[in-house]
């Protein structure tokens, strides 16, 4: 436990990081470039990310259990096994490439903003070798790497280029995509420094065809539950392009980027608690793991809903840091944000079936996205069919990840709960006394200039919001997260508590 809360405390502030680097790549995309050209680039930046999840070979977790179990052989070595996944991956990277250079529409359904966009596709590769090799970083329990990767430099790479490129007249219509090819490949040569000093470069290292071949069967499932885990949150921004305008994913984009800040606090303990469950699982210790998703998923509602109750409260001052026409998208950024509050739990019960009942989650997750894609389409063509705006069309997108995802929790937390036989629940009443003077509070910033509801009254809502979750929901096992001088209690503590040292 105390493992997983320094990752989770070192990620947190990655969190931070993050959202002072990303807020100024969406402030000038959408000031200085436009609504619709922000939105050809989300609805290109989704259909990469998805293939390149895909290359990824669901190493993000699935590494984590082929160290632990990598001394099979003498050619297993820690440095190999990742160039075993770095090279299956960089070959399907290859072939993702040439399929969407052979088929732009598939990545372009609105057309180009320039010629420089093609070269978006050549983010594939780089998106999926740096996953692997942070996996391999987590694995060590480096999760600053991840941090610095993420949070830091590619963030701040978009941020200024996309700034600095708009004056430069020849790169001025390429800027947004130019911006983030580059931010991807600087993330990746962070990750690759780190790891090289951590691992070395692999010794005896050769490819073996049957071993990546079994090694690539094994993980479709791994790779079934990232894709369809993380094409939850895409599929609706991809549908929005197929059947809106670019303006509308424009809007809505903004929104997700937005929400994508508190979503990034599920992912903060990700990578340190797959080793972790991966290590318990060996030698069987169930209520450990039981103890872990309590914990972990605690802490992250917690964090999750004191950023969503920042950023859904003052909601219309937030979506008009982007300009006036996306002032339209805060009913989709409310709902938004309350998607990511209950999909909490379905990541963290997600983190433990991938390894104990891969075959059942993969099916839940894929009757979970059937659902959405239905809602979302569904809810669009009512929008449309009633003549309401841009605004309706997103907000009805919003809705139907909503009811996705509070199913996948319920489903997956049920039958967590059944194989572990003990109870993995992250709900705490102490969310609701929390939130209650927190929303007072931000009530009255509604009366006052945007700028203030911004600047003071976000962070007076969270402030708020922390003290009383603090006094009244955060036992001395809560704690733990936010000191650093912890250690387990006991190797073979299943409570999941800590003591300061």
């Amino acid at each position: 436990m105390a493992t997983l809360a320094k990752g989770g405390r070192t990620n947190t502030l990655g969190f931070f990081l993050r959202l002072l680097g990303g807020i100024p790549f969406l402030f000038v995309g959408f000031r200085f470039y436009g609504v619709d050209e922000m939105g050809r680039f989300a609805a290109a930046f989704v259909v990469i990310e998805i293939f390149a999840l895909i290359c990824a070979l669901g190493e993000k977790r699935g590494l984590a259990q082929r160290l632990t179990d990598g001394a099979e052989d003498h050619e297993a070595s820690p440095a190999n096994l990742v160039f075993d996944g770095l090279l299956t991956s960089l070959v399907f990277s290859l072939i993702a490439c040439a399929v969407l250079v052979l088929f732009p529409v598939i990545i372009f359904p609105s057309g180009t903003n320039s010629d420089y966009d093609m070269w978006m596709i050549a983010a594939i590769p780089a998106f999926a070798l740096t996953e692997i090799l942070l996996a391999a970083q987590a694995y060590r329990y480096d999760i600053a790497t991840t941090v610095r990767a993420r949070a830091v430099v590619e963030p701040w790479t978009k941020s200024l280029l996309v700034a600095g490129l708009f004056f430069v007249p020849t790169l001025a219509a390429g800027g947004i995509a130019l911006a983030f090819l580059a931010s991807i490949y600087a993330a990746l040569f962070t990750a690759l420094w780190s790891f090289l000093k951590t691992y070395g470069l692999p010794k005896g290292w050769r490819p073996r065809p049957r071993y990546l071949a079994n090694m690539t069967s094994r993980a479709l499932p791994l790779i079934g539950a990232d894709v369809i885990e993380r094409g939850t949150r895409l599929l609706d921004v991809f549908l929005l392009g197929q059947f809106t305008s670019a303006g509308t994913v424009g809007i809505y984009w903004f929104a997700k980027e937005v929400v994508s800040l508190p979503q990034k606090l599920k992912t903060s303990f990700e990578p340190i608690l797959s080793p972790v469950i991966t290590k318990n699982l060996k030698i069987g210790n169930m209520a450990a793991i039981a103890a872990q998703v309590r914990q972990v998923g605690f802490w992250i509602i917690a964090l999750q809903f004191g950023i969503a109750l920042m950023l859904a409260i003052p909601g219309e001052a937030v979506m008009g840091l982007g300009g006036p026409a996306i002032v339209g998208g805060t009913g989709a950024l409310a709902i938004l944000l309350a998607a990511e509050v209950i999909a909490s739990m379905a990541v963290v019960s997600e983190g433990v079936l991938v390894y104990i009942a891969r075959k059942r989650n993969l099916l839940i997750s894929v009757g979970v996205i059937t659902l959405q894609a239905a809602l979302t389409v569904g809810f669009i063509l009512l929008a449309q069919h009633l003549n309401y705006g841009e605004g309706f069309q997103a907000a009805g997108a919003a809705t139907a990840l909503f009811i996705a995802l509070g199913v996948s929790s319920l489903i997956k937390a049920i039958v967590l709960k059944t194989l572990l036989k003990a109870p993995v629940s992250n709900w705490r009443w102490a969310l609701v006394y929390a939130a209650a003077p927190a929303v007072v509070v931000g009530y009255g910033f509604t009366f006052l200039p945007e700028w203030v509801e911004i600047v003071i009254g976000g962070p007076a809502i969270l402030a708020v919001y922390i003290w009383v979750i603090w006094k009244r929901g955060f036992g001395e096992e809560d704690k733990v997260l936010f000191r650093k001088s912890v250690v387990p209690a006991a190797d073979n503590d299943t409570s999941g508590s800590s003591k300061t040292v």
